[in-house]
């Protein structure tokens, strides 16, 4: 067995295929007047997530920055690089699941000459290309079970090989992923490891989406409207309160990505000054919407609890409840703790029961509120 050589990736090697987000010469990581990085808002859920991107921006933990398609994970990553010591090196983002699952270990770790068919020159991979810098993997949920090992190596050990190469490659390189996945379902559904789980999950960061921070809205689409209109040099004098409303009633299923876009669209269709807000989906019911979610989760968690009491609430085994459902053992139990199914439930009371139960001492009756 040959031994591997170690090599040690300098910096000064790698500078073309840097891809830094700072502008100017000169950065102060102490100042804070652009800390938000294009991130607007005033909310307090957002601003409660800036100020743990802040906290963790110095130290070199790894970041799992989990949230909604379109919420601005990105934003974020790029945030917590500016605001950290590596300020001055490379930013480097990778979308793992827009590159094909044979193609995704040379993206990361690079390849050698001839390694694979088409592979007619070395190549250079995220992270090598990342070294003193920030390595940004969007979409984490979705490297494939095979990669997962070489990852997890990686960020605990700080070495690789590439493709078709013996040598063994140091990099010390800061990792910040990011998620629309619950990685905790999928580490019980067995698709992804809980080991590399853990080791990426060091501080998570969770992002609101936009139906949840409303009050940022119209600061949102002053800023999209004016980033739209000096781009295509059509200036917007007036957002008129009526469209306003519109978005802010809007629910935003694509959040502040789905928002701009749709501001980018009534910039080019306002030709006389006048924000011309186009027709956007109505929001939906709320209440109705969670309405029908609660009746679904009910209706899963009234079936599961049926199952369980049809097996005298063993989980596994070959005459278990999570048999019988057609569910791994480890898929059941989330599936419960999500329904909030942890015990036995207690004899219900029927609505005539309920009807004969006195007030609490000390509990006075709720008043509906009048509509005089």
């Amino acid at each position: 067995m040959s031994t591997a050589t170690v090599v040690s990736i300098d910096s000064e090697h790698v500078p073309n295929q840097r891809l830094s987000i700072l502008k100017g010469a000169a950065h102060d990581p102490a100042d804070r007047s652009e800390d938000a990085n294009g991130i607007v808002g005033t909310s307090q859920v957002l601003q409660d997530a800036l100020r743990q991107a802040r906290i963790v921006a110095p130290t070199d933990s790894t970041v799992v920055i989990n949230g909604e398609t379109g919420t601005g994970k990105e934003l974020f990553a790029g945030l917590i690089h500016r605001l950290s010591r590596r300020w001055g090196g490379p930013f480097i983002r990778l979308n793992c699941a827009a590159i094909p699952e044979g193609l995704l270990e040379s993206e990361l770790f690079g390849h050698e000459r001839g390694a694979f068919t088409g592979a007619i020159a070395q190549r250079m991979g995220r992270f090598e290309a990342a070294n003193h810098g920030t390595l940004f993997l969007d979409e984490i949920g979705d490297v494939p079970a095979s990669l997962q090992p070489k990852l997890l190596r990686v960020l605990q050990e700080r070495e690789f090989e590439r493709l078709g190469s013996a040598r063994t490659l140091r990099v010390d390189v800061r990792v910040i992923a990011a998620t629309n996945k619950n990685l905790s379902e999928l580490v019980a559904e067995r698709t992804f490891r809980s080991d590399l789980f853990y080791r990426l999950n060091v501080f998570p960061i969770t992002l609101p989406p936009l139906r949840d921070r409303r009050e940022d809205i119209p600061g949102l689409v002053r800023h999209f409207v004016g980033n739209a209109a000096a781009s295509m040099q059509r200036p917007i004098r007036t957002i008129p309160c009526e469209a306003m409303q519109t978005l802010m009633d809007h629910h935003w299923p694509g959040n502040v990505r789905e928002l701009q876009n749709v501001i980018e669209r009534a910039v080019i269709l306002s030709e006389d000054g006048i924000l011309r807000v186009p027709r956007v989906e109505p929001k939906p019911d709320v209440e109705g919407a969670h309405s029908v979610g609660n009746t679904l989760n009910e209706m899963e968690r009234d079936y599961i609890q049926k199952v369980l009491d049809e097996t005298d609430w063993i989980i596994g085994g070959p005459s278990g409840a999570a048999r019988r459902l057609g569910l791994p053992r480890t898929t059941l139990i989330s599936k419960m703790k999500r329904l909030g199914i942890g015990h036995r439930p207690s004899p219900r009371l029927s609505g005539a029961d309920r009807a004969s139960l006195p007030v609490s001492q000390g509990q006075p009756e709720i008043q509906r509120p009048s509509c005089a």
